[in-house]
Parts: C-alpha cells; structure tokens; sequence
C-alpha cells in the first residue's frame, strides 16, 4: 500500500522534502546548521551526537568549535515548505531496520548497551564488544532461557508449596475438630451452669479456625496467581524468543524489564496453626469459676504445634510418648525435626514457676527449659550453650546437660523431676519431685523468652505434666 502511494506522488515535493530532510531525525530540519563538510543537521540533532565525539554525524569528519554555522538559506527553504503543506508527500519514516543516526542497515549487536547497531556505530561503541546480529540474537535468546529455567523451577516450587499449603488447611480442620471434641465433652461434664462459657469457647474456636483457613487459602489463591503469572510470563518470553532476530534484540530490553519477579515466595507463617493450648489447654480451669472440685489445673501444658512427628500427644496435652510410626503433621516453622522434643504452650519473661514432669520408669528422657531461639529444623547437641538448660537420664547416668556434662548423684530413681524457674534471678533447679531433694542449679542471664522443654526419649512409656495444686482465695 505505502509503495502505490508514493508512486502517486509527485516526484519534484518528494526530492524537495528529501533535500530538506534531517538525516538524524528524518524531519523537516528544525534551526539547521551547516559543517565545514558541507552537511546540515538540525541544531538539537547535531547537539545530541557530539556527546559522542566532535564530528560529522554521516562522513565523520571532524571539525573545531565555532565551526558549524547557522544555515539561514536552509532554514528559510523550510519554513517556506512548511507554509504549503498541500505539496507535502506522506512523512518517510525509517522502517526500523536501519540505524536512525546514519541510516544503514542495523546488522551489528552491543553486548553492553544490549542495542543492535550499523556498522557507522562502531566508533560510538569503540570500547564494547560487538557481535554479528546473529551471535547477538544467540546470546538474547541464551539470557532469556534462563529466565524461563528460573521461572519453570519457581512454578514447580510454588506447585508443591500449594499441596503443602492444602494439606495445612486439612490439619487445621483436624486441629478444631479434635478441640471441638474436647470442649463440648468438657463442657458437657459442666452441665447447664457452663453453657454459656461453652458457646463463648466454641465461637472462639470457630473464629480462630476461620481466621487461620481463609488466611492459608488466601495464600493458596495467591500462590495459584502467582502461577498463573509466571506461566503467562513463560509463555510471552518463549512467543518472544521465537521471533526473527532484529525484533527480537530491539524488543530485548523492554522482555528484560518485564521478566522480573519480586514477589516472596509463599510460606506457612509462625502463627498459622491453631492455637490448640488456648482452646484446649488447662481448659478445665480456664471455664472454672465456682466449680473447684470438677476442675484439674496442669501450670504447663504441651504445644502440639512445636512436637515432633515421632510423639504422641493425649487429647487434654498433657502427657508424651514415641510414636510407633511418623505422624503426618505441616512442616511449621515452630516444630521440633529431626530432634524428639515438645515445648510447653506458655513462654515466661519474668516471674517464679515450677512444674512437675512424672518421666515413671522410662530409660532416658530429657527436661528442662530452652531460649525460644532455640533449632528447631537441625539436630544439636543439648547444652546450656545451645541455649538449653535441662538434666537428662541416659544409659542409667543422670546428667547435667552442661558443655563439660556434669554427672548428677541420686541415691534412689527419681519418677518425679520438679522443676523451678527464676526468671529475674537467672535460675533453674532441679528436684526430686517425691523428696524435695535438690538436684543441681543452673544459672544465665535470660535475655528472652524461656519455654519449658521436654524430651520423652524413643519409648512407649509416657511423660507426664503432674497436675498442679490450686488454692482459692475470695474476698
């Protein structure tokens, strides 16, 4: 079409726009100067190519400042053209394949300025590698694959992450479902007088579970997004990558701007579980108010979402033992694994506790308190410097589980440790819970939360958090 035209043209308005052509812009000149060469560029055009070098844009010849001249006979052709517009042809426009700044074709690649450029360029890149189009093209469409590469990795990553995420979400309902067990159970052995504390708890429960779905399936319908992103992304970059070469290397940086991803990958936040010692735990005393004989007070309960895969909890949290086979449980970032421990619920800061650990006739078990810093996705070695304070009973010895392992010496087999914390005075001690005989001190400075830590050992006998005594007093 664009050649019928110009072939209806009148040919004398077409040599006579050419004639008053810029050759770095392809318009009518605008305030036109004139070289020692000869040639004429709009003063703006020439401005802009001698930041390069102090030479003629098309023959290259230099010339010394003061030398270009204003060309006021060009200028005055021009704007003579530009008051009849009827003798105008079409605009020539370049047609892309060729340099705009010397108007040959663009058959070389820039690998530093990631540009194709025309052999006449060369001067200008004097201090960049150049490759053949083709060799350019190779390396585009090199840089490119490996975008793809990253991007199909992170779509499987973010696949398996949703499947992790899905089975969270199913726990999670496994979660309230057990807690809603529990609660209506103990509630029902409340009777009336608790109904409405029952509905209190149980609309909590709801709320949390609630709470706790819709924010893993709103990361689940994000990371689904996310997919369907990079896949869009994936297929543009390989639509692209098929392109001719000259396209492709011109539209090369415009794919590099576009084949960036900055979002996080998805993960399972701290909290994103339910907070089953809330609901659950000590839950008797929680709803006890005036009901002291039904109500069983424990000061540590277990947190089933810090447990390793290879315990066994019981329904009210407070006993422990080895799992005859791995329990599927989500990879959370609070739990326990590959190392067989639990944490207690409640962290403390401050303040005076103690608590009663029932560790029976069970041949090696480990109790004690632990920094909430503590690994939880690596096997240590339990010591006071990895920040755990515990004593441990293994192979018959008691110890100390200091660097140096202090032996501890018991004159009968202790089935009841006590344990008591100082929070402001910096200590920990262990007793014989059934004699009140002192076991061993240890001391640091706490500079964040501590939380109760249990180890119940590989064995099919149970760890037991003894229930506390309770006292009232009312005014």
């Amino acid at each position: 079409m664009a050649d019928s035209v110009d072939e209806d043209m009148p040919e004398e308005p077409f040599a006579l726009q050419q004639d008053l052509t810029c050759p770095v812009c392809q318009g009518i000149f605008r305030d036109p100067v004139l070289l020692p060469c000869t040639h004429s560029f709009c003063r703006e055009c020439l401005q802009k190519s001698l930041r390069f070098k102090r030479a003629c844009p098309l023959c290259r010849v230099a010339f010394e400042a003061g030398q270009d001249i204003s060309n006021r006979a060009l200028r005055d052709a021009c704007d003579t053209f530009l008051k009849y517009p009827e003798l105008w042809p079409n605009q020539k426009r370049s047609s892309g394949d060729a340099c705009n700044l010397h108007l040959k074709p663009l058959s070389l690649y820039c690998e530093k300025d990631e540009e194709p450029v025309c052999v006449d360029c060369v001067s200008l890149h004097n201090t960049h590698r150049l490759w053949p189009l083709l060799d350019g093209a190779t390396i585009c469409k090199r840089e490119l694959s490996f975008k793809v590469q990253i991007f199909e990795k992170k779509v499987e990553s973010h696949k398996k992450m949703t499947h992790k995420l899905n089975k969270a979400v199913e726990y999670i309902k496994c979660q309230a479902e057990q807690a809603e067990k529990q609660i209506r159970q103990e509630f029902e052995r409340l009777h009336e007088m608790l109904n409405r504390e029952e509905r209190l708890r149980l609309s909590a429960l709801a709320t949390e579970e609630e709470q706790k779905i819709a924010a893993i399936q709103e990361l689940i319908a994000n990371t689904q997004k996310d997919v369907v992103a990079l896949n869009e992304l994936i297929e543009t970059l390989k639509k692209e990558m098929g392109n001719e070469d000259l396209p492709l290397v011109q539209n090369f940086q415009n794919l590099k701007r576009q084949a960036q991803w900055t979002r996080e990958d998805p993960h399972l936040s701290d909290d994103s579980l339910l907070n089953m010692g809330d609901h659950v735990g000590a839950l008797s005393f929680k709803i006890w108010k005036n009901m002291q004989a039904h109500v069983k007070y424990n000061p540590v309960v277990l947190n089933p979402n810090t447990a390793s895969p290879w315990l066994c909890l019981n329904e009210d949290l407070t006993s422990m033992k080895e799992s005859p086979e791995r329990l599927i449980t989500p990879d959370n970032p609070e739990r326990f694994d590959p190392c067989v421990f639990v944490l207690g619920v409640e962290g403390y800061t401050s303040g005076k506790h103690r608590w009663d650990v029932i560790v029976g006739d069970n041949p090696r078990w480990i109790v004690g308190v632990c920094k909430e810093s503590v690994a939880r996705k690596k096997k240590f070695t339990v010591s006071t410097s990895r920040g755990v304070w515990s004593i441990g009973l293994s192979k018959g010895v008691y110890t100390a589980l200091t660097p140096e392992r202090t032996e501890l010496q018991v004159q009968q087999r202790p089935e009841r440790i006590r344990v008591k914390l100082n929070v402001e005075k910096g200590e920990v001690s262990f007793w014989d819970g059934a004699t009140a005989k002192h076991l061993v001190t240890l001391t640091h400075k706490f500079d964040e939360k501590i939380f109760p830590i249990f180890g119940p050992g590989l064995h099919t006998t149970p760890m037991i958090l003894a229930p506390g005594k309770m006292a009232v007093h009312t005014s």
